[in-house]
C-alpha cells in the first residue's frame, strides 16, 4: 500500500549511508516489508564514492510514494551531518534512524509508534540484538535486556539511570518529529561518538520515555576484519579516544546543567569500567608517543570522577584507572594484563601492617592506599598451583630453526621460595581443541630465582612442530613451571609491541602447499602464539581446493563430526544411555558408589560409613564420587568425576549407592539397589515441601520432586525431632527410617566419652597440623550457607576479624570454616591467630578439636552439642533470616544451648566469660541433646554396616 501524498506518513525512517552500495537495498527493504505502511524511507548519501547514491536514486524511482534519496554536497566524516538532514527531510509524525548496514525487525515500527501514541512518550525506545553476520552458529547478543523486560514509561530518566549510562544508542529509538523539532535536536558533526550524546540530550529532554520489551533493530556485526575499521574499532587512533572523551565532557556538562548528579555519577562508574577500559587493553600494542597522549587526555578527565565511583567497580578496574592517573607505567601494563586476563596475578604484590597491595608505591597516599588494597582478592591464600602468573617474554630471537625465548615469572609475595627446586618446560599446541591431536615439548634449558621473578630462558626447535595444516593454522604456547614437584602453567605475555618478530621453516603434514613457515603473532590477549604462513601461489591453490566442493563437503563432514560428538556427550545423551544402556547391565554385588555434598568433600557419614567398612575388612568394591579436583579423596578406592560416564554406569550397576545430599535427580534408581541416605544435619530451617518455595510449584513439578525423594531406601533418623520435621517435609513413610544417628557423629560420642573416663582432653593431631599453641583455647566460627547476589561466593565475615585477634589473640585462636558453597579471605594481619579451615573437608575433626562454636543457624549446632562444649549463637540477621526467609521449625532464642547475641559488641562480651558460659548452659545444652540427639549413641556406623553390609562379605 503506498503512502497517501494528501496525508503525511506516521513514521519516517532515516537511512544514513556511505560506499554501502551492495548492503543499502536490505536496509532500505527491511523498512518497506514493515507490517506499518504508513512508513517513509529517507536515504541521506554521505557523498559516497561507490555508487551508493545510485543505488538510492534506483530505490527511490522504483518506490517513488515511499522511498526519497538524497546526497550531502560533502562527505562529513560522521554519522551526524547525515542524520540531520535526514530529520529536517522528513515529513513523519516520528523518525527513526537506520544504517546502512544493519536492518529493522519487521514490526519494529507498529510496535513502537502504539507505545508512542498510547503512553504520549516523547521518545519510545526498543531491544537492539547485535547479530553477528559472519558467524556460523548465527551468533546473537542482546543489547543491554535488562532494560528492556517489560513495558514501562519513565516520567523522567532520572528514575532508571542505567538507560542513560548503558543504551546510549540512537538507532533502536522512536523520536516524536515535533519533540526534535521543539528541542532543536540535531547530532554534533565533525566528531564521533555522536550518538552518546545525542541519545542524553534526548533522554534528559525528554518529558516521557516509554520503553517496550520487543526487538525493534539487528545491529549487524562483522567480526571478521574489514578493509576500513568502524570508527568505535579504531581505537589504535589517538583521536578516537580525543573524540571520545569530548563527547563525555560534553554529556557531563548537559547533566550539570540540569541538576542530574546521580547520573553523572552512574556514568562515571559506567566509564571506569567499560569505556576506559577499553582503551586500556590496547596499550601493550601501543608505542610510548601513544601512550603518554593518551595518559594527559584520560588524567584530565580522571580528575572529574567521583573517588566514591572507584569503590563501585572491580577492584582491577580502580587500580588500572589510579596508575594512569598516576602515569606510573611500570605497574600499570602488568596491571592492563590482569585486567585483559581475568584472575592472573601480574604483580609481586607488598604485604604491609597486615594487609596486602598491589604495589608498593603509592602507599603514601591515603587514597591510592584505598586502591591498592587487594587482600580481599585472596592472593595470598592461594598456593603457587592455583595461581595464574604473568610470564613476560623479555627476549624472542630466531636461529637454525629454532626460536630462542627468556621471560621473566611473577612471584607474588615470595610464593616461590628462593631455595626451591625449579623446573620448566614450553608446550606448543593448536587453538582449536577439535584439532588438538598432539602437542609438543621443549624443556626449559635455564630457570632462577630472581626475587620478585623467576627467570627463564628455553631454545624451541620448531621444525619438530609438525601441524595438520588449515585447520590449525594457529598454536598457542604456554610454560609448565615445576616448584617442587607441584606444577604451575603460564602464559607468555608479548609485554612490549614487536618484540617476537620473525618467521621459521614448518612442514604440515599435508605438505608445505597449506604453509611452509611459522610466525609470531601476538594474541588479543597479549599472549605469544604463532600462525601458519602459506607459500602465496600455492595458498591459492590451495584455497581453490578448500573452499571449492571438496573442500567444503569436507569441512560440513567435520562440522558434523563436531555436533554429533556434542550431541553425544550432552546431558540428555547421558540420561539416555543411562536409562537406556547402562541401567540393563547386571547389577554388581558389592558395588557401592558414595557421594558427598554433591562430590564435593571427602567426609560427613558417607566417609564414617566407608571408613567403617574398612575398618571391619569387608570384601567389597568402593566408587567415590567427585567434582572439581580428586584431591583428599581415598586412595583405596575408585574415584569418578561426577556425571562423568564411568559415574553413571557405576550408579546403574551398583548394590548400594550410599550418599548425604542427592544424586542426580533425574536417574532412576533400579530395584535391586538400596539407596542409604544419610543426610546432612538436623533442620532449624523448614524443608522440602514445608518451605513457602515447595508449596509455589505445580502439582507436576511437586509430583517430580517426589519421586526423587522417593529413591530413599532407608533415611537415617538421630532424633525424633527428624521424624517430625525431615521426614515429614520429604514426606518419608515409617518403613524408610533408620533411627540409628548420624555415624559422622560417632567420632564426638566417643570423644566425649573418652575425655569423661580420663579427664583428660585430646586435641588430636589438628592442632599441631594447624600450628595451634598448646596454651591457646580453640574456637570454632561456622555459619550457615549464605546466598550471595550474582556469582560471588565470598562470605563477608560478620564481625571484624581484626578486632577479634587484637582482643583474643594471646588467648583464643579462632577457626573459620564457611560453608562449602562459600568461601572466606582473611588478611594476613591476623595470620596465626585466625585460620581458615573451609578447605578442610571433613567437619568432624574440627568440632572435636573447638573447645566452643560459634554459629548462627547452622545445623551444626546439633552435633557440636553432643561434646557438652559452650556454644554462642550470633545471630545479627536474625529478624530477616527467620521471617523474610523460609522459615524455622522452633524458635531459637528460647531453646538454644548457649547465649544468643545480635552484636559484635555483645559477641565479645560472652566470649570474654568462657568459663562462665559452661557453667551457666550445662542444662540447657543436656535439654538440647535430648532433644535434637537422642539416637547419637556411637554406634551409628557400625549399627550401619552390621544391618547392610557385612554378612558374608569379610575378605
Amino acid at each position: 500500500m503506498n503512502v497517501d501524498q494528501r496525508r503525511p506518513p506516521a513514521v519516517s525512517v532515516v537511512v544514513i549511508v556511505y560506499n554501502d552500495a551492495q548492503r543499502l537495498p536490505t536496509a532500505v527493504r527491511s523498512v518497506l516489508d514493515q507490517t506499518l505502511h504508513g512508513v517513509e524511507v529517507v536515504i541521506v548519501d554521505d557523498r559516497s564514492t561507490d555508487g551508493s547514491h545510485e543505488v538510492a536514486r534506483l530505490l527511490a524511482a522504483e518506490y517513488p510514494d515511499r522511498v526519497r534519496a538524497f546526497r550531502l554536497p560533502e562527505n562529513s566524516g560522521g554519522c551526524g551531518a547525515p542524520r540531520n538532514h535526514g530529520i529536517e527531510q522528513a515529513r513523519g509524525d516520528y523518525v527513526l534512524f537506520l544504517d546502512s548496514d544493519d536492518v529493522l525487525e519487521r514490526n519494529a515500527c507498529r510496535n513502537m509508534l502504539e507505545a508512542a501514541e498510547r503512553t504520549g512518550a516523547d521518545l519510545v525506545s526498543g531491544l537492539c540484538v547485535r547479530v553477528h553476520v559472519d558467524s556460523r552458529t548465527g551468533k546473537e547478543v542482546k543489547w543491554y535486556p535488562w532494560l528492556y523486560e517489560r513495558t514501562r514509561t519513565l516520567e523522567s530518566v532520572s528514575e532508571l539511570p542505567d538507560l542513560l549510562v548503558f543504551d546510549t544508542l540512537s538507532t533502536n529509538k522512536c523520536y516524536r518529529r515535533q519533540f526534535l523539532l521543539d528541542q532543536g535536536l540535531r547530532f554534533p558533526v565533525g566528531i564521533h561518538y555522536e550518538d552518546l550524546l545525542f541519545s542524553a540530550q534526548a533522554y534528559v529532554a525528554a518529558r516521557r520515555i516509554t520503553l517496550i520489551p520487543n526487538r525493534v533493530y539487528d545491529w549487524r556485526v562483522v567480526e571478521k576484519p574489514a578493509a576500513t575499521k568502524s570508527i568505535s574499532n579504531r581505537r589504535d587512533e589517538i583521536a578516537n579516544f580525543t573524540h571520545r572523551m569530548e563527547i563525555h565532557h560534553r554529556v557531563d556538562q548537559l547533566l550539570a546543567d540540569n541538576g542530574l548528579l546521580e547520573l553523572k555519577f552512574a556514568k562515571d562508574v559506567k566509564w571506569l569500567k567499560h569505556d576506559l577500559v577499553l582503551h586500556l587493553r590496547e596499550l601493550p600494542f601501543r608505542d610510548a608517543a601513544y601512550r603518554e597522549a593518551f595518559a594527559g587526555i584520560a588524567r584530565q578527565y580522571l580528575e572529574s570522577i567521583d573517588r566514591a565511583a572507584f569503590d563501585e567497580t572491580e577492584p582491577i578496574h580502580a587500580i588500572c584507572a589510579y596508575l594512569l592517573q598516576k602515569s606510573d607505567w611500570a605497574n600499570l601494563l602488568p596491571a592492563v594484563d590482569t585486567l585483559t586476563n581475568r584472575d592472573k596475578i601480574s604483580s609481586p604484590l607488598v604485604e604491609r601492617d597486615g594487609r596486602v597491595y598491589w604495589c608498593a608505591e603509592h602507599l603514601d597516599d591515603d587514597f591510592g592506599r584505598h586502591v591498592l588494597d587487594v587482600t580481599e582478592l585472596g592472593y595470598h591464600t592461594r598456593p603457587v598451583e592455583r595461581m595464574f602468573l604473568r610470564n613476560a617474554l623479555t627476549s624472542y630471537t630466531e636461529a637454525g630453526g629454532s626460536a630462542r625465548l627468556a621471560g621473566r615469572i611473577t612471584n607474588p609475595l615470595g610464593v616461590i621460595p628462593p631455595g626451591a627446586r625449579l623446573a620448566g618446560e614450553l608446550e606448543f599446541y593448536a587453538r582449536r581443541p577439535g584439532v588438538r591431536f598432539q602437542t609438543f615439548r621443549f624443556p626449559v634449558t635455564t630457570v632462577r630465582h630472581e626475587g620478585e621473578t623467576i627467570a627463564w630462558e628455553a631454545s624451541a626447535g620448531l621444525a619438530a612442530v609438525r601441524p595438520l595444516g588449515i585447520v590449525d593454522a594457529v598454536w598457542d604456547v604456554r610454560l609448565h613451571l615445576d616448584v617442587d614437584g607441584v606444577r604451575t602453567s603460564t602464559r607468555l605475555t608479548a609485554a612490549e609491541p614487536d618484540l617476537a618478530a620473525g618467521s621459521l621453516p614448518v612442514r604440515p603434514r599435508l605438505t608445505r602447499l597449506v604453509a611452509d613457515r611459522i610466525e609470531p603473532v601476538v594474541s588479543t590477549r597479549g599472549h605469544l602464539s604463532f600462525r601458519l604462513v602459506p607459500d602465496k601461489k600455492a595458498n591459492e591453490l590451495v584455497q581453490r581446493g578448500v573452499h571449492g566442493p571438496a573442500g567444503r563437503l569436507a569441512k560440513s563432514g567435520y562440522r558434523k563430526a563436531k555436533a554429533l560428538r556434542k550431541k553425544l556427550t550432552s546431558g540428555d545423551a547421558k540420561l539416555r544411555l543411562y536409562h537406556e544402556v547402562f541401567t540393563r547391565l547386571p547389577v554388581k554385588k558389592g558395588l557401592v558408589v558414595f557421594e558427598s555434598h554433591l562430590g564435593r568433600q571427602y567426609s560427613d557419614s558417607p566417609r564414617a560409613i566407608y571408613e567403617e567398612m574398612r575398618r571391619q575388612g569387608l570384601d567389597f568394591e568402593a566408587v567415590w564420587s567427585y567434582t572439581g579436583a580428586p584431591d583428599g579423596f581415598p586412595a583405596d578406592a575408585t574415584l569418578v568425576r561426577r556425571w562423568s560416564l564411568p559415574y553413571l554406569k557405576a550408579l546403574a550397576r551398583a548394590e548400594f549407592w550410599v550418599d548425604n545430599q542427592s544424586y542426580p535427580l533425574k536417574l532412576t534408581k533400579r530395584p535391586e539397589t538400596t539407596y542409604l541416605q544419610t543426610w546432612h544435619g538436623s533442620a532449624l530451617k523448614r524443608m522440602g515441601f514445608d518451605e513457602p518455595e515447595w508449596k509455589l510449584r505445580t502439582r507436576t513439578q511437586q509430583d517430580e520432586q517426589q519421586r526423587t525423594l522417593d529413591r530413599f531406601d532407608r533415611f537415617l533418623i538421630r532424633s525424633e525431632h527428624d521424624v517430625r520435621t525431615l521426614a515429614r517435609a520429604f514426606r518419608l513413610q515409617e518403613k524408610t527410617l533408620l533411627r540409628v544417628g548420624y555415624p559422622r557423629n560417632d567420632a564426638l560420642v566417643q570423644a566425649k566419652e573418652r575425655e569423661e573416663k580420663s579427664g583428660i582432653r585430646e586435641r588430636g593431631p589438628l592442632a599441631a597440623e594447624l600450628g595451634i599453641p598448646d596454651d591457646r583455647t580453640v574456637l570454632l566460627y561456622a555459619p550457615t550457607f549464605r546466598q550471595r547476589e550474582g556469582k560471588q561466593r565470598r562470605f563477608e565475615l560478620p564481625f571484624d576479624v581484626q578486632r577479634f585477634a587484637d582482643t583474643y589473640g594471646d588467648r583464643y585462636v579462632l577457626l573459620v570454616r564457611s560453608h562449602y558453597l562459600n568461601h572466606v579471605v582473611l588478611p594476613p594481619s591476623v595470620r596465626g591467630r585466625v585460620i581458615d579451615v573451609t578447605a578442610h573437608h571433613d567437619m568432624t575433626p574440627l568440632l572435636a578439636l573447638a573447645d566452643g562454636l560459634i554459629t548462627d543457624y547452622s545445623s551444626v549446632m546439633f552435633d557440636y552439642a553432643l561434646l557438652d562444649r559452650p556454644m554462642f549463637f550470633f545471630v545479627y540477621d536474625y529478624e530477616e533470616y527467620v521471617h523474610e526467609g523460609r522459615g524455622t521449625y522452633f524458635d531459637l532464642l528460647e531453646r538454644a544451648p548457649g547465649p544468643v547475641v545480635r552484636t559484635e559488641d555483645e559477641l565479645h562480651a560472652v566470649l570474654g566469660s568462657l568459663d562462665e558460659q559452661i557453667v551457666k548452659y550445662a542444662a540447657a545444652r543436656e535439654r538440647f541433646v535430648a532433644d535434637f540427639g537422642e539416637y547419637d549413641k556411637g554406634t551409628a556406623a557400625r549399627s550401619v554396616v552390621d544391618q547392610f553390609f557385612s554378612q558374608g562379605r569379610r575378605a
